[in-house]
């Protein structure tokens, strides 16, 4: 599969718990970033006994420019005592704007370009200063068969 259009859809949400390591960094560095939230996310919550329940996320929050305000990490079955700069964050439930992005994350931007027509054409409301990403498939997949999960919350 290479980079495959879908359709941006307003849904309704439910409220998610999720384990992160947050930090401010810059955009370059996003990867390693990501690489070290989920190693150190998926320990503290496995040395708490419980297992992430899901697929790997991150939010962004506020606007990215040379660094971006980012949390990454998984769902977890229970809470924990937060440590090692992990903690957990609920995601409130409600309206948002998803867009499934099918392809290597190379075609993220244009995804983002995309939906931001969308939304514009669309009048949907005010968004959430935060969105999120849901990483569908599992590390090691073929980035051209990758699928991403973009859902940005709109403010009620």
């Amino acid at each position: 599969m290479t980079d495959q259009p879908t359709m941006p859809e307003v849904v309704n949400t439910e409220p998610e718990t999720i384990a992160v390591l947050r930090e401010t960094v810059p955009m370059n560095a996003l990867p390693e970033f990501f690489a070290r939230a989920y190693q150190t996310v998926e320990r503290v919550v496995r040395e708490e006994g419980l297992q992430p329940v899901g697929p790997a996320y991150a939010v962004y929050y506020g606007t990215p420019g040379d660094t971006v305000d980012v949390a990454a990490g998984f769902p977890a079955a229970a809470t924990f005592v937060p440590r090692d700069g992990v903690h957990q964050v609920t995601i409130p439930g409600g309206r948002a704007v998803r867009l499934l992005h099918l392809g290597s994350y190379d075609g993220l931007a244009a995804a983002y370009d995309r939906l931001m027509v969308w939304i514009r054409g669309a009048e949907v409301g005010e968004l959430a200063d935060y969105m999120l990403e849901k990483y569908l498939t599992l590390p090691g997949t073929d980035p051209d068969a990758t699928a991403t999960l973009i859902v940005w919350p709109i403010q009620e």
